[in-house]
């Protein structure tokens, strides 16, 4: 049996008093990419928050190898091996590319296989712009800084919140191909996807939300596009 790496349990959020999760149920297998897919607003970057702390959870709704981290506060998530790359970037405007990559280094205890120099050989064109400042960059460019600091961490698990998100299609493209080595380097994969398309091409796995449900799940070639746009958009009356 695969090892699981995470898992959610029935998970459910709040803003105040407002509730964004309805009883949650993922997993993710080790060597795994898992895909969460939903139109805006289907709770997705909540789950997100969820997963690393930034939102406070009963402690068995999150599971880390089997153990309880749903208290875990953000910094001790990532000590386990959970990293992410969030919505919208939020690189350090101040910071140079290389700069920004080496905070996600910190407090890494020991070595790994991401040190700046295989961030470089996968994404050359970070290694040319390493003294620019890391929002003077193009989108996609900045994405990939985003993605080598996650990665700089080591982790086990990679979350992606909408990497695609305002990206050109030939960007996304070029974005995705980076998967295959971030797999072989051990990590596997959470990505969060509006883009149906993109998410069934990378996934061993689909759950697709709805208003803070989970409303399909399965590998992608035993979901047919009917039933994903049932659980995606709802079923029409």
């Amino acid at each position: 049996m695969t090892e699981t790496l995470l898992s959610t349990h029935g998970l459910t959020a709040f803003y105040g008093d407002f509730q964004a999760l309805f009883g949650v149920d993922i997993e993710l297998h080790r060597g795994e990419t898992v895909a969460i897919i939903g139109a805006n607003g289907a709770g997705k970057s909540t789950l997100m928050r969820s997963i690393t702390g930034q939102l406070r959870n009963e402690p068995a709704m999150i599971r880390s190898k089997g153990e309880a981290i749903g208290t875990l506060d953000a910094p001790d998530v990532l000590a386990r091996g959970i990293a992410m790359v969030p919505e919208g970037r939020r690189l350090f405007p101040s910071l140079s590319v290389e700069e920004n990559l080496l905070i996600g280094a910190h407090g890494r205890k020991g070595g790994g296989y991401w040190q700046l120099e295989t961030i470089y050989e996968m994404m050359p064109i970070l290694r040319e712009r390493r003294h620019h400042g890391g929002t003077a960059l193009s989108g996609g460019q900045q994405q990939m800084v985003a993605i080598g600091r996650a990665l700089m961490s080591n982790p086990e698990v990679l979350l992606c919140d909408e990497l695609s998100l305002g990206l050109a299609p030939v960007v996304v493209k070029e974005i995705y191909a980076a998967f295959p080595k971030i797999r072989e380097s051990g990590a596997s994969i959470v990505v969060v996807e509006q883009d149906i398309g993109q998410a069934l091409k990378v996934a061993d796995r689909v759950y697709c939300m709805m208003e803070g449900r989970v409303t399909l799940s399965g590998p992608p070639g035993t979901l047919s596009r009917e039933a994903i746009h049932d659980a995606y958009f709802g079923v029409s009356a």
